[in-house]
């Protein structure tokens, strides 16, 4: 089961540096993220989405290849390359992997203007690593589908606090 936790942030810029340090977490096999979004409440009001997955285009991509091979079965390469990135395309856009858009959305019009919010969705990690990798990132949590004792941790290592957590449960 995956848990996800949204923490807001004064600006973009400190929510993408936490997003960064998260993702080189996971290259330490330390987390394993599911999906990780900055989203930023514009000046006017309108919440901008950060994703780092963008099905759409990984749908055109794929589908412009496998319309180039079945293109080249008749002899029109070109249009079925066309005609399946196309399809991939709206297909993509269609899927909604992750977090959902809309609730990203949603949650974000609370923030201030120029103010951040980063959604995590954590498939695995290892809490009291990830925790201490993250003191003193600032940050204030919105929302968590963590139990008490992690929750509590996560907030006291992003204050800066030395968090202890028991993660046999």
């Amino acid at each position: 089961m995956s848990d996800l936790i949204v923490i807001a942030f004064p600006s973009e810029a400190q929510a993408e540096e936490t997003r960064l340090k998260v993702m080189s977490l996971q290259k330490e096999y330390l987390i394993e993220l599911g999906d990780a979004v900055v989203a930023v409440k514009q000046p006017d009001g309108h919440v901008k989405l950060h994703q780092i997955f963008h099905p759409s285009a990984v749908g055109a991509a794929s589908g412009g290849f496998w319309g180039l091979l079945i293109g080249l079965l008749f002899l029109m390469p070109l249009v079925g390359m066309a005609i399946g990135a196309g399809a991939g395309a709206l297909g993509g856009a269609l899927a909604d992997f992750g977090i959902n858009d809309r609730f990203m959305k949603d949650l974000s019009e609370a923030l201030p203007p120029g103010g951040a919010a980063l959604f995590l969705l954590i498939r695995k990690m290892t809490a009291d690593k990830v925790f201490a990798d993250l003191q003193g990132a600032g940050g204030t949590v919105l929302r968590t589908s963590l139990d008490h004792t992690k929750e509590t941790a996560l907030r006291d290592a992003l204050a800066g606090h030395r968090a202890t957590i028991d993660v046999g449960a």
